[in-house]
């Protein structure tokens, strides 16, 4: 069930590994520790941390693994790369991992700019249950969407999502041409945990042909 807006945030909760966003897992840990260790202030660890999943971990839209484990923080990591939805699950581990809160938001958004093959796959330019992160920092709820990697944004002609610890960082509504590109028109709500069974449904719903489909490489387009 999604969360009431709180402004304290129940910040306890946000905290603590679960799990999908195993923060206690060794290797997240340490990948946690690895990137942002040496960072002064939670500000300045969250903006390394959205670094490292953005552009170290590749978007992969095409190999989902359709299990639970394959939401798993830790398996997004062991895989190097994933979809928006587990490298916001990443990214929010790593956070937890270093102290800083940190839930799951969820938005349908229809990509004007989406590839051939995804939409062959697809049928539709909509994609439902888009994920982000939400980190609390300086006493607010900061979006951070961490899902496409800068060298794909290259190839693409698309801006990379750019987080400052300060300000909302979503997908951008045009590519650097003026032409749409992102556009969010359906907000489901933020979690303090993956909402497994409501994304699985849904996206069988939406999809059927994405389930016949073979698992392929990362950073396509």
């Amino acid at each position: 069930m999604a969360l009431e807006d709180d402004p304290a945030g129940g910040q306890d909760r946000f905290l603590r590994p679960t799990a999908f966003l195993d923060g206690d897992h060794p290797a997240v840990s340490g990948f946690a520790r690895a990137k942002a260790g040496g960072a002064l202030g939670p500000v300045e660890k969250a903006r390394r941390l959205f670094l490292a999943v953005r552009d170290d971990i590749l978007y992969d839209p095409y190999g989902i693994e359709w299990e639970a484990a394959g939401f798993r923080a830790s398996r997004c990591l062991e895989r190097g790369g994933g979809y928006c939805v587990t490298k916001a699950v990443l990214l929010a581990a790593c956070a937890r991992a270093s102290g800083i809160p940190a839930r799951l938001g969820f938005a349908d958004v229809i990509n004007h700019l989406n590839a051939p093959r995804l939409r062959e796959i697809m049928e539709t330019d909509l994609f439902v249950w888009h994920g982000y992160a939400e980190l609390r920092l300086s006493g607010r709820w900061i979006k951070a969407t961490p899902a496409f990697n800068q060298s794909l944004c290259g190839k693409i002609g698309v801006e990379p999502v750019r987080f400052d610890g300060k300000h909302d960082a979503l997908m951008p509504p045009t590519d650097l041409d003026g032409r749409s590109f992102m556009e969010y028109v359906r907000d489901r709500g933020r979690y303090d945990d993956v909402p497994f069974d409501a994304i699985l449904e849904d996206t069988r719903a939406a999809y059927p042909k994405a389930f016949e489909a073979p698992a392929s490489g990362k950073d396509r387009s």
